[in-house]
Parts: structure tokens; C-alpha cells; sequence
């Protein structure tokens, strides 16, 4: 506010008077509603692609492992603007921030982030699955003991943040299945890896503000942008193969395998023309094709859920797919047949 409080400025751009947003305005900002709906959406994909073969999709299990998920991710939120409310404050863009502005006393939002950590991690053990909450729990330590402080210190807080983003479409895996299986490591891989290049497109578009809040954050670091490049496109192009063990591990079909393909060489030329040029136009490019490429996979897998094989594809059906039908489970065992011939008459 104070920022622009200088009279020479014309009254139409002195923001200062704009209203203080209010109490719900504040909530909203404090758990970064928008961001953990991504959150929520990852882990209601992780719950439908484990719940293949599962007779019932069992939806009310879903809105639980929602409502303890989104507890958790807003904890992590609340959390992490605790412990860097004085780097908000120098960002343009998170100086509003209600911790950042004064808006909201630190110690009643570390108690909120305490309680709702809490009650996500209960309502998922309680109610869900003891793994599914364990690893909410483990997701706000990470991204509140490790990868927040790690943000001035060194670019390796990306990666735990990258972890941190990965683990949501487990939470939902596992609670739709009880396990972690190959098939919730491979989802959260894909989320892994997309998570870099599209951060660092996102990074390179506000270098300048996260050098004044004081973020070791890989563009900031690369002056050049050349490094930032290789490594958008190397990241970018590991969604290729990260898409088709889905397919491989029966995760989804043949559909899944084509979009994958396709989607992951188009966000990486994206990807490459940024290295080529490192310029904020071919960033943004970058960055918007992100935005596009990860509703567009996760989509497609839902939709093409499930294992697949040639031979069931050929056919027009899914996994499978065999030439007799089991015998049943109460079935009596079947007479010994070598002698037969030998005892007639």
C-alpha cells in the first residue's frame, strides 16, 4: 500500500484505493484455492485410474479423499506463507498476500495451517485409507520443512517442490486401492516431470520478481536463459516415454499412448523454440502449452482407462480378452482320467 501512496502519481493509477479485499477474499488467498484445485483434480485422477477393475467406483469415498486431500494441500499453503511472509513482501506479485500485507496475524494462520493438517490427515486415515493419509501428511512436512526453506538456499527446492506436486495423484491411487502400485508411481511421475518445464517457463516470465524476493530459482540464476532451455526441453521430452508406461503398465490404452506421443513432441517444441530465442514471448508460448498438455493427457487416460493388449484392442475390447471362461471359484475338482482306459471293459 504504501508503494503507492506518492502524490505525483495521476489519481487513476493509485491502486492504494482500492478497497481491502475481505474476509473471504483472505481465505481464499491463504490456501491458494485456485492452485490446490489442480491439486484436488490430479488426486481425483490418481482415485478413477486406480479404481479400474474395481466393481464399484465407490463415490463417496472419492468426496472424502477430496475433502482430506484438500485439507491437507490447504495446510501446506497456509503453512508455507507463514514461514516466507517477508519474501512475499517484496514479490509484486504475492505482496498483497494477506500474510505479506499485514491483513492477517502469523500466529492465528500457523494455527489454522496446524488444524487443517490435522484434519486432513484424520479424515484420510479415518475414513479412507491409513497410506492415502500418511503420504498428505508427509506432502505438507515436504513442502512446508523442505522445499520452503530450501527456496533462497538452491534450485534443488524445484525438484521437491516437483515432488510435492507428484504425490496428490498417489494420495488418490492409494485410496482407491489400498496399495501403492506401478501404476500410482507412473502417474506421479508424469506430474513430476511436467512440473518442470512448466515452472521454469512460469520462472523465466517473473525472474525479475522472484530476484527481488530473494528465490535461488534456476532462471533467476541463469542470466541467459540458455540453461533454462536445456533443461525445459529435456523435461518436456521426458513426458514422451513417462506417458507410454501408462500404456505399458496398463494404466490406459492405445488412445492414451497416441496423445502422449503426440502432446508431449508438441510441448517440447514449444520448449525448444524458448531455448532457441529465450524470449518472454516463447516463454509464455512454453508455459500456456503446459497448461494445455496436462488436462489434455490426464483426460485422455481417464477416458482410455484401464489395461489393454493387441489382441483386445484388434477386437474392440479392453483387457482381458480370452479364449475360455474361467471355471468357477465353488467348482468340484474335476475325476482322475489316466486310468480310464485301462479299466474298461
Amino acid at each position: 500500500m504504501s508503494d503507492s501512496a506518492t502524490t505525483t502519481e495521476p489519481a487513476a493509477e493509485a491502486p492504494a484505493e482500492r478497497p481491502a479485499p475481505g474476509f473471504r477474499s483472505m481465505v481464499v488467498d491463504l490456501t491458494k484455492v485456485r492452485l490446490n484445485m489442480l491439486v484436488l483434480v490430479t488426486t481425483a485422477v490418481g482415485y478413477a485410474l486406480g479404481r479400474v477393475g474395481i466393481a464399484s467406483f465407490d463415490w463417496p469415498r472419492l468426496g472424502l479423499t477430496l475433502l482430506g486431500t484438500g485439507f491437507a494441500a490447504a495446510s501446506a499453503a497456509i503453512l508455507n506463507q507463514v514461514l516466507e511472509h517477508a519474501r512475499d513482501a517484496r514479490m509484486h506479485r504475492t505482496r498483497e498476500r494477506p500474510l505479506a500485507s499485514g491483513r492477517m496475524s502469523r500466529s492465528l494462520a500457523f494455527i489454522a495451517g496446524i488444524v487443517t493438517a490435522y484434519a486432513g490427515f484424520a479424515v484420510l486415515v479415518g475414513a479412507v485409507d491409513t497410506t492415502a493419509g500418511v503420504l498428505a501428511l508427509a506432502n505438507v512436512l515436504l513442502y512446508a520443512g523442505v522445499y520452503t526453506p530450501l527456496k533462497p538456499i538452491t534450485t534443488i527446492n524445484t525438484l521437491v517442490g516437483a515432488v510435492c506436486g507428484a504425490i496428490p495423484p498417489m494420495i488418490g491411487w492409494s485410496a482407491a486401492t489400498g496399495n501403492l502400485e506401478a501404476g500410482a508411481w507412473i502417474v506421479g511421475g508424469l506430474l513430476f516431470v511436467w512440473q518442470l518445464p512448466h515452472f521454469f517457463a512460469l520462472a523465466w516470465l517473473y525472474r525479475e520478481d522472484y530476484r527481488r524476493g530473494g528465490h535461488a530459482m534456476l532462471p533467476v540464476l541463469d542470466t541467459d536463459g540458455r540453461l533454462t532451455g536445456q533443461v525445459m526441453t529435456t523435461t518436456a521430452a521426458l513426458l514422451v516415454p513417462v506417458g507410454l508406461l501408462a500404456t505399458l503398465f496398463g494404466v490406459a490404452g492405445w488412445w492414451s499412448a497416441g496423445v502422449s506421443a503426440v502432446l508431449g513432441l508438441w510441448f517440447t517444441g514449444k520448449c525448444v523454440v524458448f531455448w532457441r530465442h529465450r524470449s518472454d514471448a516463447a516463454a509464455k508460448s512454453a508455459f500456456l502449452a503446459s497448461l494445455s498438455y496436462l488436462p489434455l493427457m490426464l483426460g485422455t487416460m481417464v477416458l482410455d482407462r484401464g489395461p489393454v493388449s493387441a489382441e483386445a484392442w484388434l477386437r474392440g475390447g479392453r483387457g482381458g480378452v480370452t479364449d475360455s471362461a474361467p471355471e468357477p471359484a465353488d467348482a468340484p475338482p474335476a475325476l482322475p482320467t489316466a486310468d480310464l482306459g485301462d479299466s474298461a471293459p
